[in-house]
């Protein structure tokens, strides 16, 4: 591969902030997929994710549709994505990460990936690494003009109001929120140099379990539940964001909960699990990892804790919660899935098939 930026490259990212900000920005919708820069010179077509890990071999109707659709030779950073129905699904977007090739054949034929494109770092022979925002944010949409049905540009605005707009709407189609890129920004790889703002929400959740961290004898994550109209306790995410000390204090904490083994424990079928299962219930082995070590220790369900969540993917949390605090004026039973709320469903193709920019207070 002969190109301007060789590969792997570690893509630019995003800090998080509390409220949209204002200024000499553009807003783009924030895809919840595999972020990947997809570099092609001719046939030649690699897919690097945000961890510079190769994601070609599972991909390979993207791989094709780039020597369809794109330039002969250009570098671009986007998201792949899976949508099914109206809306995006990361659940299935997880099952591509599969060690055979067979079943990512089938899987690439039943329910083909998407690629969205937001960002040109080369095209031809010239790097665009040192080119303003603003500028390649002109040559991608030109580049890439015709482009589909398997890539797609991203919307993007430079209104305000429109982000605010984006922001309630499109988490009905699946997104995550909205991405604020300065316009004079350089391309600055592996530099938090962007803003995102998310959805946060809290909800109170059944603390049922906990992983032991790869350091040592302290609390790694909790594992979080809510009762389903079953009554059944659904493993729905974890909570594993927390300083060494803090873990250290969590160990005594859920000591007086510790069950000597699985018996009687809700989750007690899961607990033997050896390979991964749509539900991904707590024993089930990573698609990523592999061979990591996913045992975890249960605990009487009695504890309740309030957790944040940017939002829900099937009925689990989308990413990992974040701790806020215990809730000991809250019983187990009543951590249901009715207290979330539920997003208004938006189409998805309201979002891909609408104009590539839309100008100041329009949509």
């Amino acid at each position: 591969m002969d190109l301007p930026i060789s590969p792997p490259l570690s893509p630019m990212l995003a800090k998080a902030v509390k409220t949209m900000p204002k200024g000499d920005l553009l807003y783009e919708p924030k895809w919840d997929g595999f972020r990947c820069v997809l570099f092609r010179d001719g046939d030649e077509v690699e897919l690097s994710s945000r961890g510079e890990r190769p994601l070609t071999r599972y991909f390979p109707e993207l791989v094709e549709a780039a020597r369809r659709e794109l330039p002969e030779r250009c570098v671009v950073d986007g998201e792949i994505v899976m949508r099914r129905g109206p809306r995006l699904d990361f659940d299935a977007l997880q099952q591509r990460i599969h060690p055979a090739a067979s079943r990512i054949a089938l899987l690439a034929e039943r329910m083909p990936a998407s690629y969205v494109a937001f960002d040109l770092l080369a095209l031809g022979d010239e790097s665009l690494l040192e080119t303003p925002l603003g500028e390649r944010r002109r040559r991608l949409v030109e580049a890439l003009a015709g482009v589909g049905p398997r890539v797609h540009v991203t919307p993007a605005s430079d209104s305000y109001e429109v982000a605010l707009r984006w922001f309630d709407e499109f988490e009905g189609a699946g997104l995550d929120g909205v991405v604020a890129k300065p316009v004079g920004l350089p391309y600055r790889p592996d530099k938090r140099v962007m803003f995102k703002i998310k959805h946060e929400r809290t909800a109170d959740c059944v603390v049922a379990g906990f992983r032991w961290h790869k350091s040592g004898p302290i609390v790694g994550s909790l594992l979080l539940g809510l009762y389903n109209e079953r009554g059944a306790l659904q493993h729905v995410g974890v909570s594993a964001a927390f300083s060494m000390k803090r873990r250290a204090e969590l160990v005594h904490e859920l000591e007086p909960y510790r069950m000597a083994d699985f018996a009687g424990h809700p989750w007690e079928g899961w607990a033997r699990q050896t390979e991964a299962t749509v539900d991904r219930m707590p024993g089930a082995v990573s698609r990523w990892t592999g061979k990591k070590d996913l045992s975890w220790v249960a605990l009487r369900p009695e504890l309740v804790v309030e957790v944040a969540y940017d939002g829900m993917e099937g009925d689990r949390f989308r990413h990992t919660a974040r701790f806020r605090r215990w809730r000991a004026d809250r019983a187990p039973e009543s951590c249901t899935y009715e207290q979330l709320e539920v997003p208004v469903a938006y189409d998805l193709d309201n979002i891909l098939s609408g104009p590539a920019d839309a100008p100041r207070g329009g949509g």
